[in-house]
């Protein structure tokens, strides 16, 4: 099949990955526990959050405190080798999750480095390790309640003590008031909410307790990644995730030196593509962590013809639908209120523009940014893009605008070219993603990291056109459909599809729902029914903990830190309302048991595809079964693996699962889908459309992957239900004897029996 794109191919990745999100009560040893039950579902590499050490009783891992040793609380070296060694036995990759932007500086104790520069300020041999301005003389820790609480400190051998907050002395500075001795210190403790506007070291987005470290510093590189990199050479890594790479100076040269340093294995960054955005050719990586394939994958199911009906939903219940008017406001609210602070430390970089016109035009070129970050020189189309935006935006600071673009081209590697663009992406992840994803809830389906909820879904011929260029491009990339990042999971979302083939009869519950029981903010009562049939089942505590997050990341009525009490009152009571309103609460059953089996059917559907289409696909833990999980924390809760485990026994032995609410057939999916990947990756090179014949044929996807293999799913099954089903709709296969691998049947052409059993079929030419 000579059209397959880009066919043959080969790959240094694995198979595929499964990614576990480790921590003190899932421990190297627990992940140890999983590898055989992993091996027997398919899985070719393991993929875990950060290993090395945290801050103590870290849930996640992000928050480094020592990037020279695995993490005691997760069993330490010992740990980390037996775990290592127990994947090399079962023949499976290791992934791990690299964290090169920031460290915790939450307890200083806990961090070496950190501690030492507060010790002794700019002359530790550390202070060039963090990105710290120390123009103003002392390092700011903004950690009071209020300025006045400096009459709180005390002073306890040779630290400095705030309430639960402990800081190590300066030397032969002990002496005196806890006053006086702060006074004497290398930071001053200043009031928390300070921090937005004065802080004077870089930190991760708005969090404070997370310092910037310089990797692009070549010693400081080697400090935070040797032990990692020790790990690959011995060949116990394999793969490495890069924790978002926007926030690092010079992104393509720490690849360049990553890539290096570990020649071999695999390199995947968790960078957010906007549609249409390419990485840097100039990156030595396999590709993303797969938000972009997410936003295709998932898309594919939406129906985009009713998309106005949505739009009239919104509109009626007083949610602003101008997607950009609701982006640019949120970006705005970031740069004027949360990452001052940054913004001021760029302007001041353009000493001879008036400060005022500075710190509006380099704000004014963040909002505007259609892609998180340029990566200068080789990213200027969309550098000029922005200043372009911003100059129609903001025509009354065009001087400084001019100013700040002839410097970033002078130097486009220049102190004020990095900082800008660091700074960007924070911007628009802070505006867009944490908060117009919270305000924008006209379908919230869309609402997903790497998603465009301006888009109304991926049309089929977007999706194979997309498909075969990654492909082509980059078939090692990860593809994805769940993370610990996603706003909902992967089967929440499938089941929110189904509510764009019922427009009408959504619109007409919420808009009884909401007259019985509406919450007072538009954005956030619309999100909330949504996440009721999305998620359903589900207990008042958990719909609370997501209502109370979503409430307070739209910023609307309240925010993380400066609460409407009376709302976030009003917020915490309704899921115990709404629940024990037992009409209403019948009501919504019903409904989420009109869409429950045609969820189920998306939900196959696009797990199939992923498993299946250009990339490596990772499945996110428990996700091999229905899981309605919402944003973290909800999403990293506990596994039940013994479930788990009896299930896929009974499908190694030939059990074909009813399509029910246990999610066996879920598993059976995964389960046939991967060992075939793993067993037969020949399969898998090359991507070529297969259209389908007939009365329903829109509602079929399907693809060759190679000359024996194919895989066909079904889409938009409300309208082909009512459409009479399949009818004589078929599927122009090749000559050949074929067999769905899902159930081990013989295939023919006629859709009407290929997809009999199930929704979804994974055919091979011959014997599986």
């Amino acid at each position: 099949m000579s059209d397959l794109a880009n066919e043959p191919k080969t790959s240094r990745g694995p198979a595929s990955t499964y990614r576990v999100q480790l921590r003190p009560e899932f421990d190297f040893a627990a992940a140890a526990g999983i590898v055989e039950y992993l091996r027997e579902l398919g899985v070719g590499a393991l993929y875990t959050s950060p290993i090395l050490d945290a801050t103590p009783g870290s849930t996640h891992g992000y928050d480094v405190v020592d990037p020279t040793r695995a993490r005691p609380e997760l069993g330490g070296e010992e740990g980390r080798a037996a775990l290592a060694a127990r994947l090399r036995d079962a023949d499976m990759g290791f992934v791990v999750d690299v964290v090169p932007n920031h460290m915790s500086v939450e307890v200083p104790a806990a961090n070496r480095w950190w501690s030492d520069v507060l010790r002794h300020g700019r002359d530790s041999a550390y202070a060039h390790y963090f990105d710290i301005d120390w123009s103003r003389g002392r390092l700011l820790l903004p950690v009071l309640g209020d300025d006045a609480a400096v009459a709180e400190l005390t002073v306890d051998g040779d630290e400095l003590v705030y309430h639960d907050h402990r800081f190590p002395l300066a030397p032969g500075t002990e002496n005196g008031t806890p006053q006086e001795v702060h006074a004497r210190q290398h930071y001053e403790l200043i009031d928390w909410r300070r921090g937005n506007t004065e802080l004077n070291y870089r930190r991760f987005f708005d969090i404070t307790t997370l310092a910037a470290v310089r990797v692009e510093d070549p010693g400081v590189f080697q400090a935070t990644h040797g032990e990692v990199l020790r790990w690959v050479a011995a060949g116990e890594v394999t793969g490495l995730r890069i924790d978002h790479p926007d926030g690092l100076a010079d992104p393509g040269a720490y690849m360049r030196r990553l890539r290096e340093a570990a020649p071999d294995a695999w390199l995947v960054v968790e960078k957010i593509l906007h549609p249409n955005e390419d990485l840097p050719q100039t990156w030595p990586v396999d590709g993303t962590t797969g938000y972009d394939a997410l936003r295709e994958l998932a898309g594919v199911f939406v129906d985009p013809v009713s998309e106005p009906d949505f739009t009239a939903l919104a509109e009626e219940l007083g949610v602003h639908t101008d997607y950009h008017d609701v982006e640019e406001t949120a970006r705005r609210l970031v740069t004027d209120g949360i990452l001052v602070a940054e913004v001021r430390r760029i302007a001041a970089l353009l000493s001879a523009v008036d400060t005022g016109a500075a710190r509006s035009a380099v704000a004014e070129v963040m909002i505007a940014f259609g892609v998180y970050r340029s990566y200068l020189p080789e990213g200027e189309p969309n550098w000029a893009a922005a200043v372009a935006r911003a100059r129609k935006a903001r025509p009354d600071v065009n001087a400084a605008l001019d100013a700040l673009d002839v410097a970033v081209r002078a130097d486009p590697r220049g102190e004020l070219a990095t900082r800008i663009q660091q700074t960007s992406g924070m911007v628009v992840a802070k505006g867009t993603e944490d908060t117009t994803f919270y305000r924008f809830t006209r379908f919230a389906a869309l609402n997903e990291v790497g998603g465009a909820p301006e888009r109304f879904g991926v049309g089929v011929e977007e999706f194979h056109a997309l498909a075969a260029a990654r492909e082509a491009g980059r078939p090692a990339t990860m593809t994805t459909l769940t993370t610990h990042d996603t706003k909902r999971s992967e089967d929440v979302r499938a089941r929110l599809a189904v509510l764009s083939e019922l427009p009408g009869e959504f619109a007409e519950a919420v808009e009884r729902w909401t007259a019985r029981r509406g919450i007072d903010e538009p954005s956030l009562n619309l999100l909330a029914w949504q996440t009721l049939v999305g998620a359903w089942p589900i207990t008042p505590e958990r719909l609370h903990d997501y209502l109370d997050k979503a409430a307070k990341e739209s910023k609307l009525r309240t925010t993380w830190t400066d609460h409407d009490e009376e709302f976030e009152r009003a917020v915490a009571a309704w899921p115990g309302e709404v629940l024990g309103d037992d009409e209403l609460a019948a009501e919504i059953a019903a409904f989420v048991a009109r869409v429950r089996g045609h969820g189920w059917s998306n939900s196959l559907g696009q797990k199939l595809l992923q498993l299946t289409s250009p990339g490596i696909p990772d499945v996110y833990q428990g996700t091999e079964l229905w899981d309605l999980s919402l944003v973290d924390p909800d999403n990293r809760r506990a596994v039940g693996y013994e479930t788990r485990r009896e299930i896929l026994s009974r499908v190694v032995a030939g059990e074909l699962p009813e399509v029910d609410d246990t999610g066996a057939v879920k598993l059976l999916v995964v389960h046939r889908a991967l060992t075939l990947r793993r067993d037969r990756p020949e399969l898998f090179r090359g991507y070529r459309a297969l259209r389908a014949e007939g009365a329903a044929a829109s509602h079929a996807l399907a693809f060759h992957r190679s000359e024996d293999l194919i895989v066909v799913v079904t889409r938009l099954p409300v309208g082909l239900e009512a459409s009479g089903g399949w009818r004589d709709t078929a599927l122009p296969l090749p000559e050949g004897t074929w067999t769905d691998v899902l159930t081990g049947r013989r295939a023919g052409a006629a859709l009407s029996t290929v997809l009999g059993r199930y929704p979804v079929a994974l055919l091979v030419r011959g014997e599986p």
